[in-house]
């Protein structure tokens, strides 16, 4: 089903610019991408990974489809569809659309005394598209393709999965700079619980992927949303499944109390930052892995 104009016209006034006429494909300024324009501040994948935080385009080629409605999810998941069955627009189209849309939504910092006037000119140009706008990327006909395009203009890529597309990740032709899974619960029953999957044998299908992320030569991470009351128990759990897949880095980053999710859960389930580095500290040591790096201001922490 597409989106209707009604939940169009909501998510734009959320900062979302859709793109394509199929209306599947959006972009929105990161709230880093501002601070870093202001000097104010910079996303922790510049911290983590050395991206540019003022050159980042966060987009996404599937903004209404995903197996998941999970309660720690910012956007509207009434709007979620599971299965893609209409046409869709090409990936050269959506990526121009996208810069496009975001030069136009940074059109503003040109006359902000306070913006960096080098910065804001090298924004026109991403370098890095952060594909976990909205919805599972992998569910998009065309993603490989998409990755091929983004790779031809010499992008990075950073794609987010839920993990419940295995085949495609077996089959990806064209890797992603940075392959993100997430796994936000340690067992099948927290997992339903959490995550509210909309088809069958979601778990199985995430431990598949998790199993194939050994065999990616791209930089590969486990990113978990911790949920205090729901998912952040059973350490060892984690320490098991982390160790199996075996990934690059581990993000341990704590739920934050915004968007829709605000009508699911309380504001104490958002984790307190030495709540969150304890329980990566127990992962970590469960696990054989370290502490490296955190960012107190985004509650992530990484582990490696």
């Amino acid at each position: 089903m597409p989106l209707s104009d009604q939940a169009i016209e909501s998510l734009e006034k959320k900062g979302y610019r859709f793109v394509g006429s199929k209306r599947h494909a959006a972009a929105k300024v990161c709230h880093w991408t501002k601070k870093s324009i202001l000097d104010e501040g910079v996303c922790y994948k510049e911290k983590f990974y050395g991206i540019k935080s003022h050159q980042c385009l966060q987009m996404s080629p599937s903004i209404p489809f995903c197996h998941h409605k999970c309660l720690f999810c910012w956007r509207d998941v009434s709007i979620t569809n599971t299965t893609w069955e209409e046409e869709f627009d090409e990936p050269g189209e959506i990526i121009d659309e996208c810069i496009k849309a975001q030069r136009k939504l940074l059109v503003g910092y040109f006359g902000n005394p306070n913006a960096n006037s080098q910065k804001i000119k090298e924004a026109q140009n991403p370098t890095n598209a952060a594909i976990s706008l909205a919805g599972e990327p992998l569910l998009y006909p065309a993603i490989d393709e998409l990755l091929e395009e983004y790779k031809k203009r010499h992008f990075t890529t950073f794609l987010v999965s839920n993990g419940l597309s295995p085949e495609k990740l077996e089959n990806i032709e064209i890797e992603p700079t940075q392959l993100y899974l997430s796994l936000d619960a340690p067992n099948a029953k927290i997992y339903r619980d959490l995550c509210n999957p909309q088809v069958k044998n979601g778990w199985d299908a995430l431990k598949k992927s998790l199993e194939l992320l050994s065999s990616f030569k791209c930089r590969t991470v486990i990113r978990m949303t911790c949920v205090s009351g729901y998912n952040m128990t059973n350490p060892e759990e984690y320490a098991r499944i982390i160790r199996e897949s075996n990934p690059d880095f581990v993000e341990i980053k704590a739920y934050m109390f915004v968007g829709s999710s605000r009508e699911r859960l309380k504001f104490e389930n958002m984790p307190r930052n030495d709540d969150l580095y304890r329980f990566a500290q127990s992962i970590a040591v469960l696990c054989g892995r370290e502490i490296v790096d955190q960012s107190s201001e985004s509650r992530v922490i990484l582990l490696a």
